[in-house]
């Protein structure tokens, strides 16, 4: 290794004074370049193994420590991801903020969240026409680009979603996570929708379920699309039908379900089975159920999808279909930051579909005998 002098030798006055060491010290003392201290401790592969180890001992030796706010000014580098969720009180959604929290803090990566308004949702002031999709979502998109992220995991993509196509146009790097959009070729990791809801149909089946009915979620989303086929492919292979009238779609919220299980149990006859959406549409249907003064699952069964903490909560102990979220979410961080260093391919898509997992608990049972 190149000799150099000590760092006593160099120690700057501000140093001396107490203040704090910053890169071009280092560089001083070094003997190099700040842009090549900025190398060693951004892409240290990029720079030569003698002179590389000569920065580190020097910087060790001075106890410097990297600023984020300048290593953003000569990097354009936050060390900050933005997640996009739908509802901050939405159960799913804080279930997916925990593990992508953690992982990130692992990697030295803050999270900053942002919500994405669902459609319909926001109006104009003026009370004239309803603000179109574009519009709804353009503070958004605005905020994304404008903030100092390093990149964005989404969970809330629509099949025709315009925010990962806008970002795409401006190659901020994303990974969707739970949810994808059509036609992007972009990482994501998913469960395998259609599998898991084949499952759940399997088993209702299985336990002598013929009168059927779904809650299923928004067609314009991946999970309520895939969700939706594959329950309809495995009825359909049983030789079940699935009526019209005995399906309701709407999004992944209590009130949806609260009301798509009330009208449902108003056919004749009723169906004896109820396959919702998600866990969250589940207990909406669940609580329905109740204020009907009908027992679960002695009068009508029921099932959700996701498996959240609370579907094992002893009041509803859910039967549902588990999905990886833990290892999904760590999954989403990984693509997602190697993307951003540049350590995946430029245009391909990673694409990342774990396996679901049936949970039985006590909401699934054999159909009333009278059924």
């Amino acid at each position: 290794m190149e000799a150099f002098a000590g760092p006593d030798d160099h120690l700057p006055a501000q140093r001396r004074a107490g203040m704090a060491v910053t890169s071009h010290d280092v560089a001083r003392a070094a003997g190099v370049s700040q842009s090549t201290v900025s190398r060693v401790l951004r892409t240290p592969g990029r720079v030569s193994a003698p002179t590389r180890e000569k920065v580190l001992t020097v910087a060790t030796a001075l106890g410097y420590v990297p600023s984020d706010v300048g290593r953003s000014l000569v990097t354009r580098a936050t060390r900050t991801i933005a997640i996009v969720i739908t509802d901050l009180t939405s159960a799913h959604d804080t279930h997916l903020i925990a593990p992508l929290h953690d992982e990130l803090s692992a990697r030295a990566y803050r999270m900053v969240l942002f919500t994405e308004p669902v459609e319909g949702h926001r109006e104009r002031p003026d009370g004239a026409e309803p603000l179109t999709r574009e519009e709804e979502v353009k503070p958004l998109i605005d905020r994304l680009l404008n903030r100092a992220t390093d990149g964005v995991v989404l969970t809330t993509s629509r099949l025709d979603g315009i925010v990962p196509r806008v970002l795409t146009q401006h190659a901020l790097p994303f990974v969707f996570l739970t949810r994808y959009t059509e036609g992007i070729a972009a990482d994501w990791a998913i469960v395998d929708n259609s599998l898991g809801a084949s499952l759940i149909a399997h088993e209702a089946i299985r336990l002598g379920h013929r009168r059927i009915g779904a809650i299923f979620g928004p067609a314009d989303a991946s999970t309520g699309r895939d969700r939706e086929r594959g329950t309809r492919a495995a009825l359909a292979a049983a030789g079940i039908e699935l009526p019209d009238h005995r399906v309701r779609h709407g999004l992944f919220t209590f009130a949806a379900g609260y009301g798509a299980m009330t009208e449902l149990m108003a056919e004749q006859p009723a169906p004896t089975v109820v396959l919702c959406a998600n866990d969250t549409v589940a207990i909406g249907a669940f609580n329905a159920a109740r204020a009907l003064e009908l027992r679960v699952p002695e009068d009508v069964s029921l099932a959700g999808f996701d498996d959240l903490p609370m579907a094992d909560w002893e009041v509803f102990r859910l039967t549902t279909v588990h999905q990886p979220i833990e290892e999904m979410a760590r999954t989403a961080v990984r693509l997602l930051i190697e993307r951003i260093d540049g350590r995946a391919e430029a245009e391909a898509g990673r694409q990342m579909v774990f396996a679901p997992r049936l949970v039985v608990r006590d909401t699934l049972a054999p159909p009333p005998e009278e059924s």
